[in-house]
């Protein structure tokens, strides 16, 4: 179970992170909000979504 969780919470990472990305470059999940602001949220979306998904490759790997 715990392997299965650390798996899941990478796939919701790369999720996270191809729909933040995708905003950023395309303007297509969310419309780029207002530009400033938009940029701002989908940079920490994608910081928040690549410290996510570390978190869950180091921890299964100490699940091993």
């Amino acid at each position: 179970m715990p392997k299965a969780m650390t798996i899941a919470g990478m796939v919701v990472a790369g999720l996270i992170g191809l729909a933040f990305a995708a905003d950023l470059v395309l303007s297509v999940p969310f419309g780029g909000l207002s530009r400033p602001m938009g940029l701002m949220m989908d940079l920490g979306s994608l910081v928040a979504a690549g410290l996510l998904g570390y978190l869950s490759w180091d921890a299964m790997h100490e699940i091993r």
